[in-house]
Formats: C-alpha cells, structure tokens, sequence
C-alpha cells in the first residue's frame, strides 16, 4: 500500500485535528453552509463513528471515519486526503480499508453524501470505481441540489 499505515485516532489528537480543520474548510469554499454535512471534531468523536488516519512516513496525509447507522448499514464520514497528497492513492487506500472493516463487522452497506459539482468528481469517481451507485438521501438528509447520495451494498458482497 505504499507505504502507508492505517490506525484508529482521535479526532482531537493534533495531527487528525488540523485535517479535520482543512478539511471544513475546503467543504465551506465549495458549497453553502446548509449544504455542508460535514462532522467537525466534536461530532466525529461520538461512540457511533470510528475515525482513522492514514500516515505514510509517519505523517497523517488523509482522514476517513464509518458512522453506525440503522439496519446495520454504516455512513461514510469525513473522507479527505492532504492536497499535497492527492494522487498518491491515499484516498483510495482508506476508502478500500473502510470498506473491508464495514465488511469484517458485517455492515449490510455503506452509504456517503458528497458534493455535485466538479469539485467534487474526482470523488464520486473513486466511489463509483468500487461499486457505489447513486441512491436518494438517507438517514435524515434531504434532496439538495449540492449533494449526490451514493450507496454500496455489502450484503453477499466480497
């Protein structure tokens, strides 16, 4: 995997804490703040979600977080890779873990809100390349124009 190395944190841990930080901020430049689903720190340490960086030469580089949803299913959270490490395969690379531990702990499915606009492609794109299909919101979310609901499901899955 490229050297990299994946392991639970915290999310107020400094290094997961300046991610998150980049991360809010580059949602709130690319949508309206209504539009923004993103967890800050506070909500990614709640006993529902587990929360993981990615380090490659002992730097965290890219973020990524499942959330427990009803059913069984799971809520992909706070994907985001360092922009200076876009490219390297760390977004893939977390995605692919989450996705086998989903798996391990027996998730009927994997569930994500992302961004429409073309900031956001390179995103649904990975998505898409590992099975995810466009579905209608879920969980509490609601149609907004800014937002592509994607779903994967796990069941029979391998």
């Amino acid at each position: 995997m490229s050297g990299f190395e994946i392991s639970p944190a915290s999310p107020s841990d400094p290094e997961a804490a300046a991610l998150i930080r980049r991360h809010l901020s580059q949602m709130a430049s690319q949508s309206p703040e209504e539009s923004c689903h993103a967890l800050d720190g506070s909500g990614l340490e709640g006993p529902e979600v587990q929360f993981f960086l990615l380090r490659q030469a002992g730097r965290a580089i890219a973020m990524g977080a499942l959330k427990a949803l009803s059913g069984g299913a799971r809520e992909l959270k706070s994907m985001h890779t360092a922009a200076e490490a876009r490219g390297s395969g760390a977004g893939r690379a977390m995605l692919e873990f989450l996705l086998s531990l989903a798996r391990e702990e027996g998730a009927a499915g994997i569930y994500l809100e992302t961004g429409s606009t073309d900031d956001f492609l390179a995103s649904r794109n990975l998505y898409r390349s590992l099975g995810f299909a466009e579905c209608g919101p879920f969980e509490g979310y609601g149609e907004d124009p800014w937002s592509v609901f994607m779903h994967l499901d796990l069941r029979g899955a391998v």
